[in-house]
């Protein structure tokens, strides 16, 4: 995993964790903060656990995060649980001069609006499964800005906040042929990495979802902005997520350790135990460069069987990852 992708784990892993903490009335126990936050769930034991919620909570507390520990009931003494006040930890009224909300209007337009989508909205609705009592109150509209090298990123951010067709050449997957797309920009979503379109293309007319980096070319503006309105029921990452993303399915049959790559074996088509008391799944992928990321980012907690380009490219991700730590040593 790069330097930038390993931040935006990190980065990610503490806002579930907050979103978690903000979300209970009630302290959480260690062994109940595992099952909510996915990245702790996927930790190989409960010492490297440990070590991870360890290092997390005095960063949090560094950030100036007021992660509180109580006493969880009377028949727990023993057992701190951990929580976040929602009091202790929102701002204080602020008075802005008309310049100063002048700048912060414009930075609120490099937002989206979906703070609660992928792995935060999975920790909660694990809370709600789980029966946690829990606080509407506090949640609140928190998302990290990432970066981006994709050149169509500007463009297609700028079409999507002010509601502007645009129309571009896009690249299939299979070869370097390309074809214009005359699309209604709806939402970006970021997906293993890769960033994507999800709209909806005017002439097959039916919702279409892109790559940014098989769009060849300039970007270009097809319209008037507030042309369209995206529908209300639009869930950007269920339709990433459900969509091909411009490749077919194809299987995969990969090996896991005991207890590891929990995100795996959820998504897996079956399973089966080998003698060596590892996994063998079968889970089906779209993008091998965006799946052989994830799995490389299990370390050796995973290993591929086949297909054999998947293994290619997970090995060329650990090899990259090898030499970029080399290089900082």
């Amino acid at each position: 995993m790069s330097a930038a992708t390993g931040t935006a784990a990190k980065t990610e892993r503490l806002l579930n964790l907050v979103l978690v903490l903000l979300y209970t009335r009630r302290p959480l126990s260690k062994a109940q903060i595992r099952t909510l936050v996915p990245q702790y769930g996927a930790t190989a034991s409960t010492e490297a656990f440990d070590r991870m919620f360890e290092r997390d909570k005095d960063e949090l507390r560094g950030l100036g995060v007021p992660l509180a520990t109580e006493e969880i009931d009377a028949f727990h003494e023993d057992e701190p649980g951990y929580r976040i006040n929602q009091r202790d930890y929102a701002l204080p009224d602020i008075d802005f001069e008309p310049d100063e909300l002048a700048v912060l209007g414009l930075a609120s337009r490099s937002w989206a609006h979906a703070s609660m989508a992928g792995p935060a909205a999975e920790a909660l609705r694990k809370l709600r499964a789980a029966g946690v009592e829990r606080d509407e109150g506090a949640l609140i509209g928190i998302e990290p800005r990432l970066r981006t090298t994709e050149p169509a990123f500007e463009a297609v951010k700028d079409a999507v906040l002010s509601r502007t067709p645009i129309t571009f050449d896009y690249r299939r997957p299979e070869g370097s042929e390309t074809r214009t797309r005359n699309v209604q920009p709806w939402s970006l979503v970021q997906w293993h990495g890769r960033w994507y379109l999800a709209g909806h293309d005017l002439d097959r007319e039916d919702t279409r979802v892109f790559r940014l980096s098989r769009i060849d070319g300039r970007v270009r503006t097809a319209g008037r902005a507030g042309s369209f309105e995206v529908p209300a029921d639009h869930e950007a990452r269920v339709l990433v997520e459900g969509s091909d993303a411009g490749g077919e399915v194809r299987p995969a049959r990969v090996r896991v350790r005991p207890g590891a790559a929990h995100s795996l074996r959820r998504r897996a088509t079956a399973t089966a135990e080998t003698d060596s008391g590892w996994s063998e799944l079968s889970v089906d992928f779209h993008d091998v460069d965006g799946f052989a990321a994830e799995l490389a980012g299990h370390g050796d907690a995973v290993v591929v069987v086949e297909p054999p380009e998947l293994l290619d490219r997970v090995q060329r991700h650990l090899r990259a990852t090898l030499a970029a730590h080399e290089a900082r040593a």
